[in-house]
Order: structure tokens, then sequence, then C-alpha cells
């Protein structure tokens, strides 16, 4: 069994990454530690390099279609990590899953029509509510003790005749939560009771932690999968979304022939064949690879916390449930909330993402990607605690 060896720094400048080549572009202060794109500073796996090389040595680049081998590995992969049996037919490639969000509200809902959202959430769902001129309806997750919960009497509330969409982040970005089974049933039967659709991203599923498990939503009961859209890729799990490939599963065949003509509608008819070739390796061959990965990752969820405790007075994290993105809670630390970004990136010289941009009604949260080698978050949290003690001392 190979063993990979994520503690590897791996020079990434230079390679046209937004994270590392484009930071200076977007956090104009010198010397910042890049900790805020939603990509890994780790190789993808060693069978999807080889197979991509196949594909070079092949030398020939034309256009591509998606073979029966890349359906049978999806749903294989499906099956055996989420116990989820799909067709082949249901199968839709997008070139990503936000396209394909932009897609889906503008072949299933109307211009003045209400999508539902529950941030804080990625951000990109309020941009492609907002640019179709559909409304964005807010319920917002509350903050109870230590972890976030959804909050169905709010949205009871708020929905309208118009209310038609809901998506669904699950697992949920940035708070990382795993939602629990009977969590999507009350959200699963109030959608079916207000002619609600849901668009399932579940682009994280693969990346959950031990005590927790992923529930395809559509895999709940058959009355959900007719009423869905689950949008799944493989860029996430197995650092792939340079190339640009997504599966979006839709059941309902009268929602799939929607999605699929506004898709040809913008001229999406052949894949990345580098994305086709990457996915379909990943998911027969890794997920040793995978293994591996979800264990580094925990270790250094369990190496941030233990140095928050010991060395941070004030901060807190939102213990995650899954994914590689960690909700951090700076309100005790003495800092002007309303300042928090410039302190982060001035004084720590570390690139986090706000809270506010994840539609984060209060000040005083930032998501850190801790994807990377242990001694990238290390010097990370150094900066950090730096930054911090001279704020108190002063």
């Amino acid at each position: 069994m190979k063993q990979y060896d994520f503690d590897e720094v791996i020079e990434r400048r230079g390679f046209g990454s937004i994270k590392w080549d484009f930071t200076e572009k977007y956090f104009p202060e010198k010397d910042i530690l890049p900790m805020w794109v939603a990509d890994m500073d780790f190789r993808s796996p060693g069978p999807v390099i080889e197979a991509m090389r196949k594909a070079v040595d092949h030398g020939l680049f034309g256009y591509a279609g998606v073979p029966e081998s890349y359906c049978n590995a999806v749903k294989a992969w499906m099956k055996k990590r989420h116990n989820w049996e799909i067709e082949k037919e249901w199968m839709v490639y997008s070139p990503g899953v936000v396209p394909a969000l932009h897609m889906l509200i503008t072949a299933l809902t109307d211009p003045g029509d209400e999508v539902i959202v529950q941030p804080p959430v990625y951000f990109p769902f309020f941009d492609a509510i907002k640019c179709h001129n559909r409304e964005i309806l807010e319920n917002p997750l509350q903050l109870e003790g230590s972890q976030y919960i959804m909050d169905l009497a709010d949205l009871k509330q708020k929905i309208t005749p118009r209310t038609k969409m809901m998506i669904l982040c699950s697992p949920h970005n940035p708070i990382a939560r795993v939602w629990k089974r009977e969590e999507l049933e009350r959200i699963g039967e109030f959608c079916l009771e207000h002619n609600i659709v849901v668009v399932s991203d579940e682009i994280h599923s693969d990346l959950v932690y031990t005590g927790f498990k992923h529930i395809p939503f559509a895999s709940i009961s058959e009355l959900f999968a007719q009423n869905c859209v689950t949008c799944t890729a493989a860029s996430k799990t197995f650092n792939l979304p340079g190339l640009q490939t997504s599966n979006i599963i839709i059941p309902n065949p009268d929602l799939r022939k929607k999605f699929k003509e506004m898709e040809g509608g913008y001229g999406f008819a052949s894949p990345n064949i580098f994305g086709i070739v990457a996915t379909e390796a990943a998911y027969r061959y890794g997920e040793e690879w995978l293994t591996q990965l979800l264990k580094y990752l925990q270790g250094n969820i369990k190496f941030l916390s233990d140095f928050i405790s010991q060395r941070i007075p004030g901060l807190k994290v939102i213990q995650p449930q899954g994914t590689y993105l960690l909700w951090l809670d700076f309100r005790d630390c003495g800092i002007d909330q309303a300042k928090l970004g410039n302190f982060v990136r001035e004084d720590a010289r570390v690139a986090l993402e706000p809270g506010f941009i994840f539609g984060c009604k209060e000040n005083g949260f930032e998501r850190m990607n801790i994807a990377c080698p242990r001694s990238t978050l290390e010097e990370g949290l150094h900066r950090i605690e730096r930054a911090v003690a001279q704020l108190r001392k002063n």
C-alpha cells in the first residue's frame, strides 16, 4: 500500500494558482500566507496523475464524450461510499457545480421567484440568484452553543407563493456541518409540502470525519429524489477543481430535460477530456489516498484546536464535521470587529475569507482552509498568535 506524504511542501507559485499566484491581486499586502481558496496544497492521487500522463502521451486532444466506463465508476463510487444507487441516465455532465447552479436557477425558476439559501453559506449561491433576477430568501442558520442548526420555524414564516427553489449545502460550507438524516427529512418534507424544488450541493460529500456520515438528500426517499437535483464532483475530494468537471444527478426526467435543454443552449456539449480521465481514475483508484487524506486532515484539525486553545486566547473554532474549511470565531479576541479583515491580512499576514461574504450578519468570523501541510498550518497559526498577542499588549 502506497503511503502518501501530505507533509511535503510543494511550490505552487508560477503555475497559475489563484491561491498562490494571484493572492497579491486580491490581498495587496506583502508576504501574505494564502489560506483562503478552497483547493488543497496536496498532489492528487498517483493513479490520477498516471491516467492524465497517459492521456498526454497519447497526444490527441479532440472533442470528448462521456464513456460508459466513466458512468460506471461514478455509479460504483456513490454506491460504495454513500449507499446510493444511481442510474446512468440520471447523470448530466457539467463544467462545474457553480455553472450548473446558474443553469438550474434559470431552467427551473422564473424571474422574480424566490430561492432559499441558509447563510452563512458559499457566496456564489447569492451571485447565481441575483444575476438571473431571482430573489434571495435567507433562512439563516443559528449558532446554538458550539454548533449551527437549521431554523425551520423561520423558514415557515418567510416563504411565499413565489418561493420555488432551495439550495441546500450538504455538507455545509463554510460551517462544516454534516446534516443528520432527521434534519434532511424535515427540510425535504417541508419542500414537498410547498412545491419547492431542492438543489443539493454535495460537492464536499466525501470529506466527512470519524463519527459523522454524509447522507445524499435524494437517497432518503423516492419522493425526495423526484424533487431534487444533486450536484456532485470529484474536484474537492481529489483536488481536481481546475479540470472543471462535475456530475449533476437528476432522477426526475422533467427536471433533467429542462436542465439539459438549458445547458445545451449555453453550448456545453463536450466535456474536458482531462476532467473525464481524472475523475474516472479518482473514483476507481483513489480511495486509499482519500483514506489517508482524511486521517491527515483530522490531524490538522486537532493540531489547530490544541494550538488555539493553548496559545490564542479568545479565538474559538466551530468544530468541523466535514470539509477542509474551518469557521473561526474571533469575537472574543479583543479585535475591532469592523476591522477584523484588515487585522488578519495586515497584522497577521494571513489570507482568510471574511464571514460577511458568506452572508454572515454578525462580524467576527473568518473561513480558513486547512488542506495544507502541517508546517504551513503551523506558520499561519503562529502569525495569528503573534498578531493577537501584539494587539493585547497595545
